[in-house]
């Protein structure tokens, strides 16, 4: 269950938080926790604001719907962002979220604080992301372009000596050792570790993901 108390720390509105925190205990998925909500402030009446959440895997908009009866919600996940950005105003701050495909979201009246703390929030998690996914090409890359190498002894070169009374033994035949290329499991451990040595996954995505792996054999 999601406490509603750290996500009062910066005067947002309680009924609303407290609302939006109803339903989206629902939706999160697996290891999957909320950062931060912003709750709009308009400057006339603001009866029925609209929230905006992170978590570590997407942005959550919630807007109040017939009258503040019903919540519609709609999420974008980190894959989908481009990048994150706000605007101060007299009247609070815009929120921006560029997407890779279609029109900007923008979301007007948040709290100057609380849109800088949002825009802090989201502009981690997606260089988080951006960040795992270079590792996880970079990995791909390697393992796919990684020839099988093969290793030789030189050849010695021809020394000239005095003739000698006995027959010298012929020199020994170069060896040739050839690396054998990891299985598909082996590698993708190798990577799941990699990520996970890197802080880029926690202990239970890293032990889950290995568990699924393992369980395919």
């Amino acid at each position: 269950m999601i406490l509603i108390d750290r996500f009062l720390s910066d005067e947002q509105d309680p009924k609303a938080v407290e609302k939006v925190l109803g339903k989206l205990n629902d939706m999160l998925t697996s290891n999957e926790e909320l950062i931060y909500m912003a709750v709009q402030k308009k400057p006339a009446v603001n009866l029925l604001p609209d929230c905006i959440a992170v978590s570590n895997k997407r942005i959550f908009y919630c807007e109040p719907g017939n009258f503040g009866i019903t919540m519609n919600f709609k999420d974008i996940s980190w894959k989908s962002i481009k990048e994150v950005s706000f605007k101060e105003e007299l009247f609070g701050s815009k929120f921006i979220c560029v997407p890779l495909h279609g029109e900007n979201i923008i979301t007007e009246y948040i709290p100057k604080v609380q849109a800088r703390k949002l825009y802090q929030a989201a502009y981690e998690q997606l260089e988080s992301f951006k960040e795992q996914q270079r590792q996880l090409d970079l990995e791909e890359r390697r393992s796919s372009t990684s020839p099988v190498t093969v290793n030789t002894l030189p050849t010695p070169e021809p020394v000239e000596e005095e003739p000698q009374a006995f027959f010298s033994q012929p020199p020994a035949a170069p060896i040739i050792q050839a690396e054998e290329p990891e299985d598909e499991t082996t590698l993708k451990l190798r990577k799941l570790k990699s990520l996970y040595d890197k802080h880029l996954i926690t202990q239970e995505e890293y032990e889950a993901k290995k568990a699924d792996i393992l369980d395919s054999l």
